[in-house]
């Protein structure tokens, strides 16, 4: 499953919620998570994300708290410095792999 770029946004009314970068990076990465945790797999079935930081400076503050976020083997990332749009300080997404199907399409 690929997860297309997520930000800090509260997903009930649609509004980006600025903060600090730890803050911006929990949110985001809590937003991933209802995703995946949606699609019936967990964090730990992340295998590759990218993620956009609108200052590089920041890499260390959200790599201690994307950290708190994969307990088991990390998924392999990618990170660079972005101009990110609306003032965002951080864009993330994600490839998930999915369990097989048991369904037998064929009847």
């Amino acid at each position: 499953m690929f997860v297309s770029g997520q930000a800090s946004v509260d997903f009930s009314n649609s509004t980006f919620l600025s903060g600090t970068i730890e803050e911006e990076t929990a949110r985001t990465l809590d937003n991933i998570k209802a995703i995946v945790e949606a699609s019936g797999t967990t964090m730990d079935d992340v295998i590759k994300c990218t993620v956009h930081l609108s200052d590089i400076n920041d890499f260390k503050a959200f790599n201690e708290v994307y950290s708190r976020y994969f307990t088991g083997i990390k998924p392999a990332r990618t990170t660079v410095q972005s101009a990110l749009f609306a003032g965002i300080k951080i864009e993330i997404d994600a490839i998930v792999k999915l369990p097989k199907c048991k369904v037998n399409v064929y009847g």
